[in-house]
């Protein structure tokens, strides 16, 4: 059976995006009032920013029925005059990062000492590495976020700019169990056994139970197929495109999110 991409599919493609396009367009939102923030002053400073942060992202992680979990802006090494390293992050009420004696709304306790023990360089990481190297808006996960989350989790990040530099990041974090009860039901209508993944191939969430959320979904020429979602992330989606052995893989949008419907099994 040659799985064919039909109305139905594109729809559910769509329904996808319309679920995560609202996440891109808040951290947009955000990203100007920083960028709006950091201008009007001639030394920015974490004394400064970080109320503006919290009243930023604190209502959206409050907010009823949430998907976001974890919320805020990461300075760039040294942009900041009183704080060389600075994460300024909120975790909602449904984040159990931490103490289980923690809830509600509260700030990300972040080691900011490099000579700490405990202190990690967040500029290796994904959600701050590729953002900085592209100028353009990136989706990092399925992961295991042990900084922020410590469950598998998906972290929507986009470069903040000042005066022609890079201030730091604006962005947010996802569990994917939640992202997995809104989005499976929608996956399971293709007809077909389907896998939502992500522009690097890894796994959100599938209608196949053995295949496990992060893990990399191997077929052949899926990694081509997915090429023009790595490179036009946070721009224009890509075409659908057909996969040898009858499968199919449709774009959600400019998401950098994308379904592969297989045919399906005897």
């Amino acid at each position: 059976m040659t799985v064919t991409v039909d109305v139905s599919a594109l729809q559910i493609a769509t329904r996808i995006a319309s679920t995560i396009d609202p996440v891109f367009a808040m951290i947009d939102r955000w990203r100007d009032r920083i960028e709006s923030e950091l201008l009007s002053v001639s030394m920015p400073s974490a004394a400064r920013l970080d109320p503006r942060i919290a009243e930023l992202v604190g209502p959206a992680l409050d907010a009823p029925g949430s998907l976001i979990t974890g919320a805020g802006f990461v300075a760039a090494p040294g942009y900041l005059a009183d704080a060389p390293w600075h994460l300024a992050w909120w975790l909602s009420g449904a984040n159990t990062f931490g103490s289980a004696e923690q809830q509600g709304l509260r700030r990300l306790e972040a080691v900011s000492d490099p000579d700490a023990e405990q202190f990690r360089d967040y500029t290796v990481l994904e959600w701050w590495r590729v953002p900085a190297r592209t100028g353009t808006r990136h989706l990092t996960g399925p992961y295991v976020d042990y900084l922020c989350t410590d469950d598998y989790t998906v972290t929507v990040t986009t470069p903040v700019r000042a005066a022609g530099e890079m201030a730091g990041v604006v962005g947010t974090d996802l569990y994917v169990a939640s992202l997995e009860r809104v989005l499976l039901p929608v996956v399971r209508e293709s007809g077909h056994p389907c896998t939502l993944v992500n522009a690097s191939g890894r796994i959100v969430t599938s209608t196949d139970s053995h295949r496990a959320t992060g893990a990399l979904l191997r077929l052949d020429g899926l990694v081509a197929a997915l090429a023009p979602l790595r490179e036009r992330e946070g721009g224009a989606p890509a075409d659908a495109t057909s996969l040898p052995g009858g499968a199919a893989l449709v774009p959600c949008g400019d998401t950098s999110l994308a379904l592969v419907l297989e045919s399906a099994r005897d």
